[in-house]
C-alpha cells in the first residue's frame, strides 16, 4: 500500500524547499508615466535568488499598467499577493490598477538574468524594459 502525503505548498504548485534566505524588507517597485509611457523604477531589479522576497509596487500611472517577467511571475512561484491588482491570463505578469497599491511575495528564480519591463493599458506598443537580475544570496 502506498500513501502520498501532499503539502500545502506542492498542494498548489508552491515552491516546496526552503529558501536560500528571505529579504528582511520588502522592495519597493515604483510606476510612473512619462511622455504617455509607462516607466518602472528601479530599471535594474536586483534580488536575491532562491530566496523569499517582497514587492511592495505602487503606481503613480494615471491609467492601468501591465507588469512582466517571464516565469518569475507564474503562480508557482508567488506565495501572496494582496492589493490594486490583478494577474494577467498569460501567468508573466500582472495588471496594476491606476494610481494602484500591491504587495507581492514570491520565490525568486535561479541565479541569472532576464528582462522584466512594465506597459501602460494605453500604449502597450512601446513597453518599458528593464532587467530582472537574481543574485546569489551569499555573494
Amino acid at each position: 500500500m502506498v500513501t502520498l502525503v501532499v503539502t500545502g505548498a506542492s498542494a498548489q504548485g508552491k515552491p516546496d524547499t526552503a529558501p536560500e534566505s528571505t529579504a528582511q524588507s520588502p522592495i519597493e517597485l515604483r510606476i510612473s508615466k512619462q511622455d504617455g509611457k509607462a516607466v518602472c523604477a528601479p530599471a535594474d531589479l536586483r534580488l536575491p535568488a532562491n530566496s523569499n522576497v517582497t514587492l511592495n509596487i505602487v503606481s503613480q500611472s494615471d491609467s492601468p499598467v501591465i507588469l512582466t517577467s517571464p516565469n518569475q511571475f507564474k503562480n508557482s512561484q508567488v506565495l501572496h499577493h494582496e492589493g490594486d491588482f490583478t494577474h494577467v491570463a498569460s501567468e508573466d505578469g500582472w495588471t496594476v490598477k491606476q494610481n494602484g497599491k500591491a504587495v507581492l511575495k514570491l520565490r525568486t528564480l535561479a541565479v541569472g538574468e532576464q528582462e522584466c519591463g512594465c506597459a501602460s493599458i494605453n500604449n502597450q506598443s512601446e513597453p518599458f524594459r528593464g532587467k530582472l537580475v537574481l543574485t546569489s544570496p551569499s555573494s
